[in-house]
């Protein structure tokens, strides 16, 4: 069952490919800013993912600027996607990643959350509720056509203390390389 607006997140605690952000294993309290935190399901081979990088650092960045936790995680199968492997997954964040990219090895935590696509994106108000979930803008794949952008709205709302005003998208991406 997919998380719904207003429900908690479920608790984690994984391995971190990007030791250099948030230690070696992060658990979900760890992940949390004083305003919140905002969780995206990701992966390494997605080209929705390589064409977003940057916008998603520069988030990450943003929300560590406001006090709301940013953290990455990989539940995709590397049986399926050896790109995926926690070691690829180190080779990234070496490149200079700015958030932990935990690694959802058991795919427990994707399917807590309900996660679909890569990437997608859940956001957690200072009261640890559900406040938004879905795409962070509408083009993933180039930046250049984006017209909306959703989880930096809803970011803005939460941070100006009222409710975002689009609380769900689908996201767009890649699914999600589920075990057999």
């Amino acid at each position: 069952m997919a998380l719904e607006i207003g429900d908690a997140p479920p608790s984690f605690r994984l391995l971190n490919a990007n030791p250099n952000v948030g230690g070696e294993e992060l658990s979900l309290e760890q992940a949390f800013g004083s305003g919140g935190l905002v969780v995206v399901f990701e992966c390494n081979h997605c080209p929705y993912v390589v064409a977003s990088i940057s916008r998603m650092d520069a988030m990450a960045d943003f929300c560590n600027q406001n006090s709301i936790g940013f953290v990455g995680i990989n539940s995709n199968d590397p049986l399926v996607y050896e790109n995926d492997s926690f070691e690829n997954m180190q080779k990234r964040a070496k490149k200079g990643m700015p958030y932990p990219y935990l690694h959802d090895s058991e795919q427990d935590i994707a399917r807590a959350y309900g996660a679909k696509r890569t990437p997608e994106f859940f956001l957690f108000g200072a009261d640890r509720r559900l406040v938004y979930k879905g795409r962070m803008d509408d083009s993933p794949r180039d930046p250049n056509d984006v017209s909306s952008r959703e989880l930096n709205a809803a970011i803005v709302a939460i941070l100006g203390g009222s409710e975002p005003p689009i609380t769900v998208t689908e996201s767009i991406g890649c699914s999600v390389k589920w075990k057999s």
